[in-house]
This record gives structure tokens, C-alpha cells and sequence, in this order.
């Protein structure tokens, strides 16, 4: 087995690392992970925490520390100031986007202070966006948070979640200006953007705006992120262009999902866990991951610490060490070789777990979901946002537009 924990030196940059085909894991996902603890609110989705219950943010970056991550993303997902604000949100108005930002940049450079671990200030899409503002009113609401950023002094930054390259290309061009490396995902499947930008493509505008490493995260499993990263990759070297790939796929099985991902699927957001997947199978995911020629791989929805240390274990052999979480973890069930039942006893081996088909459990329930496919977009009315909570009247007209879908819906 592999030592545990790596030996500590003077941190190199993310691009050091990638260039010198260092391995780096990323951390997994916040706020459907804190939603579950109880301290995010399902729907707006936003990052208030940070403000509000620091101890649950700072043992939650702690934990994917511990379990391999050499990236601590600040928990500033959907933190703009105009996500803040969105449909009644009273964070803006309560704490001010700034403020969040700040406190999220100071709990994770906090705990990566712990470890040989990096902070990235990360962006995501915003309502601005959706509702169609101008290039100038979107790069503005980026800039806001990259002020944050730079005076936070955070390694590196990230565009993530992004169902639109042309936002992801601004958001780029925005994080650009601070003078660090940046890195662009987008949640897309294999048939591109939500406007048919296809992969290769939405891959060469994000290079060409100037980031570093470009891949996938969300909505969708690693199998089929993967799929889309390969086209990522193939649409680059036909471009003759070169840039470092990154997966930060779901925790989730989504195989039935549409383009728009598992926010399509039923159980979102609160009946997801029979999709979870098993340790073994993050296995199975790292190593297809290395395989293709990734070498920051991650995590987002669903992904909990053991997640992350499963990518850990799994490239271990070529990383030289393992995590410190792998000090009560066993390789690939060893452990239960201490077992008092003999046929617990018998699933102490590799074999066993690789194999392994888990059942559910849950006898009438079907193995796949018909997504409800709505297929609106940026520039649909449907998507113009506001600041006013939504209304008991806008609710029942979006219940029977829902009814009328499930129903006409092949």
C-alpha cells in the first residue's frame, strides 16, 4: 500500500502541477451536500453559509482535504449579486454579495493552509444572463466577484456551470484580467450547449478565450461527461489547440437525462440518493478518467468526501501516496477481514466490490425517469427573472404547464 499523505513541500501553481503531469483532484459538491446538513436552501441554491454557519463550510472543505483534494473551490457558486437577489432572496439586501464572497475566500485559503492544497475562486452562470442582459451587464456582475478574488489573493480561478458557452467565453474574459490561470467547465452533455454548440466546439472558444484547462462539471454521471470530454478533446487537437482537461461530473446515475441534465429528472433535487454512486464506482470513474487523458478530476453534485477519497485510492499508485482519510479505509474492503461474520469476512477482496451489482431495494420502482424536458433557454420568456418572490399565481401557471408536459410528453 501506499504511504499516507504526500510529503510536504512549497505549493506549485495549478498549472505547475498539470504541466509536470501531476495528478490533482478536486474537492465535491457544497450545497447539495449542505442542503442535506441542513444549512442551504433548495432553490436559490446559494452560498450564504459561509456568513451564516462558517463551522459547516470550514468541516466540509476540511473533509475533502482530508480525503485527497488538492483543490479547495471557495463555496461561491451562485454567489453574484444578482443571484442574491433573485425571486426574494434576502441575502443581498441582509449580507451583500460581497461579503459572502469574502467570507467563503477566507474559510477555504483557512483550511488549504492545512494541507498541499490550492484555493480557486470560482464563478458561475447568472440570472443576468438568462434574462438576456448585455455582454457588458453580465461581465459586470463577474467582475464583482473577481474584485473579491484578487484581493483574496486566491491561486487560481474557475468558470463553472455554464449550460452556455458564450456566458462561460465572458466569464473567461472577465477572470482573465487578474492575472491567474483560469479554468472553464461547462454543464453540458455530449450534444452540446443549450444553444447546439457542440462540444469540440464550445472546448475551442473557451481556449481562445483564454483558459487553461477546460472539461465538464454537473448535471450529468461521469459516464456521460466522459463521453462529452472526449469530444472536447477531439475537437481541440483538430483545432491544434492545447489546454489541460478537468471532470467535475454528478455523484448521480443519469442516464436517462435529457440536455438539460438531472435538473430534468423528478427526483431533483430531493429524490436523488437511489442515484448515488457507490465508492466502487468513483473507482471505475478516476481510472476512465486517467485513461482518457485527464488529470484534474473531481467532483460536483452528490460528491461526498468518501467520493473524493475513492479518486484518491484509485490513482494512488500513480500519485505515490494516499490520503489521510484512507488511515481508516482499507483497500478495496481489506478491513473487513476483522469482521466478526464469515460471509461479511468474504467480501474483503477487490473482486467482490468490482463485480458487486447493487440492488435498490425498492421493488416497484422503475430503473430509469422521463425527464420533464421543458426546453427553454436563454431568450425564452420563461426564463426573464426577477427580484420580487415568486407568486401563488406564477406557481399554479407553472403546475399546470408542469401537468400538461407529463401528459403530452412521449
Amino acid at each position: 500500500m501506499a504511504p499516507i499523505g504526500g510529503t510536504p513541500k512549497n505549493k506549485k501553481g495549478i498549472l505547475e502541477r498539470l504541466d509536470a503531469g501531476e495528478i490533482v483532484i478536486g474537492d465535491g459538491g457544497f450545497v447539495i451536500a449542505l442542503e442535506k446538513r441542513g444549512y442551504v436552501k433548495a432553490g436559490p441554491w446559494t452560498p450564504e453559509a459561509a456568513l451564516e454557519h462558517p463551522e459547516a463550510v470550514r468541516q466540509l472543505h476540511r473533509e475533502f482535504l482530508r480525503a485527497g483534494s488538492n483543490v479547495l473551490q471557495t463555496f461561491t457558486f451562485y454567489a453574484s449579486d444578482d443571484k442574491l437577489e433573485n425571486r426574494g432572496n434576502y441575502v443581498a439586501d441582509k449580507h451583500s454579495g460581497k461579503k459572502v464572497n469574502e467570507a467563503a475566500c477566507d474559510i477555504a485559503k483557512e483550511v488549504a493552509q492545512e494541507g498541499d492544497a490550492l484555493v480557486a475562486g470560482g464563478v458561475s452562470q447568472t440570472p443576468s444572463y438568462l434574462s438576456s442582459k448585455s455582454e457588458a451587464e453580465v461581465k459586470s456582475i463577474f467582475r464583482k466577484q473577481l474584485e473579491v478574488f484578487t484581493k483574496k489573493n486566491v491561486d487560481f480561478l474557475i468558470a463553472e456551470y455554464f449550460e452556455h458557452v458564450e456566458e462561460a467565453v465572458w466569464a473567461v474574459e472577465t477572470l482573465k484580467e487578474a492575472g491567474v490561470p483560469v479554468a472553464a467547465t461547462l454543464c453540458i452533455g455530449p450534444e452540446g450547449d443549450m444553444h447546439g454548440i457542440l462540444p469540440g466546439e464550445c472546448a475551442v472558444k473557451l481556449v481562445n478565450a483564454g483558459a487553461s484547462i477546460v472539461g465538464v462539471n454537473c448535471h450529468f454521471d461521469p459516464a456521460t461527461s466522459l463521453k462529452t470530454l472526449k469530444l472536447m478533446k477531439e475537437g481541440l487537437a483538430a483545432a491544434k489547440l492545447k489546454a489541460h482537461l478537468m471532470s467535475q461530473p454528478l455523484a448521480f446515475h443519469t442516464p436517462d437525462c435529457g440536455k438539460q441534465g438531472f435538473i430534468d429528472l423528478p427526483e431533483f433535487p430531493f429524490a436523488l440518493e437511489p442515484r448515488i454512486l457507490s465508492r466502487w464506482d468513483i473507482h471505475k470513474y478516476a481510472r476512465e478518467a486517467y485513461n482518457l487523458g485527464v488529470r484534474y478530476i473531481g467532483g460536483c453534485c452528490g460528491f461526498e468526501p468518501y467520493h473524493i477519497r475513492a479518486i484518491a485510492e484509485e490513482l494512488a499508485p500513480e500519485r505515490g501516496f494516499l490520503p489521510q482519510a484512507s488511515e481508516k479505509h482499507g483497500s478495496w474492503g481489506s478491513e473487513l477481514s476483522m469482521h466478526t461474520k464469515p460471509w461479511v469476512r468474504a467480501r474483503a477482496r477487490k473482486e467482490y466490490w468490482e463485480n458487486l451489482l447493487p440492488a435498490s431495494g425498492r421493488p416497484y420502482c422503475p430503473s430509469l425517469s422521463k425527464p420533464d424536458a421543458w426546453g427553454v433557454t436563454k431568450g425564452d420568456a420563461e426564463l426573464i427573472q426577477q427580484k420580487e418572490a415568486t407568486s401563488e399565481q406564477q406557481q399554479k401557471e407553472l403546475f399546470k404547464r408542469q401537468k400538461f408536459k407529463s401528459s403530452t410528453v412521449a
